[in-house]
């Protein structure tokens, strides 16, 4: 089955056997008042509501953000709730760390997940997140599936190049069900 163009006409199991954008999911949300707040999941779950019931799911309210801290941060301090990664902070982790820092997804998730501890453990997680990364396989969230489909291509076609994969994962998302990697999504190469 090619994959159908997203409309009101679609059922929701149709829906979700196909990939589709970001952008396109947002903007069928534009065309029949839906919210285009919050990330590719939660966007493709009201869509998929609409799709089923014809109601518009309301978008969870928005966090409020704290200020940003000011001053000086110790290893001593606590990690305040709400964390928001700031120009201090990535001074602080710089100075301690060294110029190699960076916010990675992963470190950024543990500081928000780890209100209440103080800098100095997260200096010691953020080198166990980069032991994890050098040892072994990544996790990848959900809605960043072109990556994972990426990254477990070239985990199975060393020697293939970057255009090889984009045309196997362009292949694989015409296709309707899941997304990952299958060593028969090669035949795309053979395809003009």
């Amino acid at each position: 089955m090619e994959r159908p163009t997203l409309s009101k006409q679609l059922d929701s199991r149709t829906f979700r056997n196909f990939y589709y954008l970001k952008e396109e999911l947002v903007s069928f949300c534009r065309e029949n008042g839906l919210p285009i707040t919050g990330g590719k999941i939660d966007i493709t779950n009201r869509v998929a509501h609409y799709l089923d019931t014809g109601e518009i799911m309301t978008a969870p309210p928005t966090e409020t953000k704290k200020a940003i801290r000011k001053g000086i941060i110790s290893e001593d301090d606590f990690i305040e709730p709400n964390f928001v990664c700031s120009e201090l902070h990535r001074a602080f982790f710089k100075e301690k760390i060294g110029p190699q820092f960076t916010f990675n997804v992963s470190f950024q998730k543990w500081l928000k997940r780890n209100t209440g501890k103080t800098y100095a453990d997260a200096i010691v997680a953020y080198y166990q997140i980069i032991a994890e990364k050098k040892h072994g396989k990544t996790t990848i969230d959900k809605q960043f599936e072109y990556n994972t489909y990426i990254r477990d291509f070239f985990a199975d076609n060393r020697g293939k190049t970057l255009e090889d994969a984009i045309r196997c994962w362009k292949y694989k998302k015409s296709l309707q069900g899941h997304n990952r990697y299958e060593a028969s999504d090669l035949i795309a190469l053979t395809q003009t």
